[in-house]
């Protein structure tokens, strides 16, 4: 695990990260106007798998922002639910493999 922990550039996962967020808060302010608009839809599970691949955070706020998907359970609560077990596993991985 260790020899993967060196492969891994904290400078890289950061752009990843950025990268991911700004498509994920992107995605749901397009997929707004596209409802407005009447026009083909991003499906929920695109945008579900951007929360997925490290997005939570552009993705909730992308929500709230343009007040887009907010009174679907599975996103009110899904997105969050995703970020924070994102957040624990990071945290986890951390402590087991980088600090110890």
């Amino acid at each position: 695990m260790e020899y993967i922990l060196e492969l891994i550039n904290v400078k890289y996962v950061i752009l990843y990260l950025l990268g991911i967020n700004l498509i994920g808060f992107l995605a749901m302010g397009i997929d707004k106007l596209k409802a407005k608009k009447g026009w083909w839809r991003i499906p929920e599970g695109t945008l579900m798998t951007l929360c997925l691949l490290g997005g939570g955070i552009g993705t909730i706020v992308g929500m709230y922002t343009f007040r887009h998907k907010t009174k679907k359970m599975k996103f009110t609560i899904g997105m969050p639910t995703i970020l924070i077990v994102e957040i624990l596993a990071v945290i986890y991985i951390i402590i087991k493999y980088v600090i110890m």
